[in-house]
């Protein structure tokens, strides 16, 4: 099982980077906190996606595509920065 308190640094040390959703979609995001706030065409989508979804989210990874997590918020989100080289190292 992969472990949220190894993985949650690993992405805020990312925070401010592009990142990419399944379809392409450019976005980035900053984590002020215990979550992260997802900013895309300039605007800061009006949406918090806390570390407990990322900890619930690393359950299912590896998985194929951001319908694997569907259950999750941010699915699209989520998915794209776990599934991020960055994020997930050799670990899944």
């Amino acid at each position: 099982m992969h472990n949220i308190d190894v993985v949650w640094p690993r992405i805020a040390q990312h925070a401010g980077e592009t990142f990419y959703t399944a379809t392409g979609l450019h976005f980035t995001y900053r984590v002020p906190g215990q979550y992260l706030r997802v900013t895309r065409d300039g605007r800061e989508i009006n949406r918090s996606l806390s570390r407990t979804n990322f900890a619930k989210a690393l359950k299912a990874m590896p998985a194929d595509r951001p319908s694997g997590i569907s259950q999750r918020q941010g699915s699209a989100y989520t998915w794209a920065i776990l599934m991020d080289p960055r994020v997930r190292l050799d670990d899944w």
